[in-house]
């Protein structure tokens, strides 16, 4: 990336972060994410070369570090103390985004992908109940391989797969993939999209109840438009 040719501490900072990808990896190392594969999932439209050329650069900056996991198998990536420190920064622009141009989403900016993954790493398991729980989510406006999505839920942890693993569901989401965006993002809630017939879950009652311990939002979702009061 060319510099602004500038001392500006603001301009630095914008030369260090400002190329594409970057400030979007920084989020998913954030949200926990530390292996090649999981930054994949997270940011399906970057190249494999693109995704290598943005991790070396991190670290030649000092923002990460690449570490062997503890099982020795693969490589993962954690955020430096330097890398830590835009946690705010870069949830202060989520705000500012939620806040004032999340009503500007075209077609071009759903992904399923991206979805499914978020909802997969937010879902409480603890108040899940000790067995494994299977997730199935139907987006009746795609077609395969993105039509179906299935999560299982342990206490261990979430798998999710668009191949059918052989379980009979203990609820089953169908829905569009704009609908549940914004449901996802707080622009509507469940009560609203079962009522608009946008959405349909099928399954067990005791879920449905505790739908609220267990199906976090985005940390987002609370956040109100500010463009009702331009």
């Amino acid at each position: 990336m060319k510099g602004y040719g500038q001392f500006c501490p603001i301009a630095k900072a914008c030369e260090a972060l400002g190329e594409r990808w970057t400030l979007l990896l920084i989020r998913e190392l954030l949200c926990g994410s530390h292996r090649y594969n999981d930054f994949k999932r997270g940011l399906p439209l970057i190249s494999p070369t693109m995704l290598s050329q943005r991790l070396n650069v991190l670290q030649q900056r000092g923002l990460i570090e690449s570490r062997h996991s503890e099982d020795n198998k693969s490589r993962e990536y954690h955020l430096t103390p330097a890398g830590q420190e835009l946690e705010p920064i870069v949830m202060g622009l989520g705000e500012w985004g939620a806040r004032w141009v999340r009503s500007q989403m075209s077609d071009d900016d759903l992904s399923v992908e991206l979805l499914m993954w978020d909802m997969r790493r937010t879902i409480n398991c603890d108040a899940l109940p000790d067995c494994q729980t299977v997730l199935h989510f139907e987006f009746h406006d795609l077609d395969q391989p993105c039509r179906h999505w299935w999560m299982l839920a342990e206490n261990s942890g979430i798998d999710l797969c668009v191949d059918d693993p052989g379980f009979d569901p203990d609820l089953h989401f169908i829905s569009d993939l704009r609908t549940m965006t914004a449901l996802w993002l707080g622009d509507t809630t469940i009560a609203a999209a079962e009522l608009a017939e946008k959405l349909k879950i099928r399954g067990s009652s005791r879920l449905l109840r505790n739908l609220p311990e267990w199906f976090m939002f985005s940390g987002f979702a609370d956040i109100k438009s500010g463009l009702s009061s331009v």
